[in-house]
């Protein structure tokens, strides 16, 4: 009886890519979801879920986002210091006016496995506030939402 296998790829076989998302005037989800897609190597044929396939993921314009109803008030984001009674707690309006950034990253961080598999594919995500970015040398393919 012939069955088929599924093909493991070694980190030599992948080529990876570089990505450009201009999050300017766009859904946090929905750059959200497309990042996370990216990072996992979900657009590519090669796709396997327990092995890192996915590709470099640069997003800008992150303090331009934009969210839909009472989100920029009611979404609460915590942070424990490690101390007794020192859960600190930030909504979304105060952390896009300090740390946009952290904003999609968080986001991004949700929608991906979690574990190793999950922070190694974390670290091909580059995230700024504004347009300006170093990764312009690798010559990111820009997507469209």
């Amino acid at each position: 009886m012939l069955t088929k296998m599924t093909k493991h790829f070694s980190e030599k076989e992948i080529k990876r890519d570089w990505y450009l998302i201009d999050a300017k005037d766009k859904i946090l989800g929905k750059v959200a979801v497309k990042a996370a897609e990216i990072l996992q190597g979900k657009n590519k044929v090669e796709f396997t879920p327990n092995s890192d396939v996915g590709d470099f993921v640069i997003i800008i314009n992150a303090s331009k986002v934009k969210v839909t109803g009472k989100k920029l008030t009611e979404k609460m984001y915590y942070r424990h210091t490690g101390y007794f009674g020192n859960l600190k707690e930030f909504n979304l309006k105060y952390l896009l006016e300090k740390h946009p950034e952290r904003v999609i990253s968080l986001a991004v961080k949700n929608m991906l496995p979690k574990g190793t598999l999950g922070h190694k594919m974390l670290k091909k995500l580059k995230v700024y506030a504004n347009d300006k970015h170093p990764h312009s040398a690798q010559r990111p393919s820009i997507v469209s939402l």
